[in-house]
């Protein structure tokens, strides 16, 4: 009798650890000033990991004791271990710590001579500074677009690996596919920024000779941007290519239009 009552205290016992080691869908939200969408959140007792929406939300399934390690381009690594209370509520939260680069020190009053020879030998003028030599995500180009912004913070911070370590937020967006659709996004937005400028330049000299009634003049130029040869015409940026260009898919589309009334 004593043997059955242990037994039974020892199923007991197992039933209560399981039930409260059991995983759960757990919802986080990621907190920050600044952009908190496309961050990693990787669940590393359980390998399973999500990627946080544009308000910084995300569901990830965990238990009591999981470790969650969270990264992101713009911010600091940063490490949860998951209590049970959190497991009970079902919802927690984290505020992000951004990156802060450190500039060398500045020594001010150097005293110079007068002799541009001498003051030149003295002087401790180096090499104009590059944004990314001091890894600060700058840029001195056009500024960048919101979509261009997502595929920098994505896939951007150098190699996947690297004698150091692992990108583990490049690694898990090239995985995911975030960083494909990204790129994906990016050059349908600079499809389109081509066509409506091509549009823009080359409408009216397109359409002096060779008219086109106004009802179907946005869907000629829907025709031409997708067009096989438009990605290269676009990089190109040569006046007289893009005008033979248009003048070439407008006879198309209008031959298109006559067999498709025809049928």
């Amino acid at each position: 009798m004593k043997k059955t009552n242990l037994f039974f205290f020892f199923v007991v016992f197992i039933m209560a650890l399981t039930s409260n080691a059991q995983t759960k869908d757990l919802n986080g939200q990621l907190i920050s000033d600044d952009e908190v969408e496309g961050l990693h959140i990787l669940n590393k007792t359980s390998a399973k990991y999500a990627i946080s929406n544009e308000d910084g939300s995300f569901t990830i399934p965990a238990k009591a004791l999981d470790t969650l390690f969270i990264s992101g381009l713009k911010y600091k690594n940063q490490e949860l271990v998951i209590t049970q209370s959190t497991v009970d509520v079902g919802s927690f939260s984290v505020q992000l710590i951004e990156k802060i680069n450190e500039l060398d020190e500045v020594i001010v009053g150097k005293i110079l001579t007068g002799s541009l020879e001498s003051d030149l030998e003295n002087s401790d003028a180096k090499t104009e500074i590059n944004f990314y030599d001091l890894g600060i995500p700058g840029y001195k180009g056009k500024p960048l677009t919101q979509n261009e912004r997502k595929l920098h913070d994505a896939d951007g911070g150098g190699p996947i690996y690297t004698g150091l370590g692992v990108n583990v937020h490049k690694l898990l967006n090239r995985i995911s596919g975030r960083t494909k659709k990204l790129k994906e996004i990016v050059a349908l937005d600079n499809e389109d920024k081509c066509i409506e400028r091509l549009r823009r330049e080359y409408e009216d000299a397109i359409f002096k000779t060779d008219t086109l009634a106004d009802n179907l003049k946005n869907e000629y130029f829907y025709f031409c941007q997708e067009d096989e040869g438009f990605k290269s015409l676009c990089e190109e940026n040569n006046d007289l290519k893009a005008i033979e260009f248009l003048q070439t898919k407008l006879k198309a589309y209008k031959k298109n239009r006559e067999s498709v009334t025809k049928d």
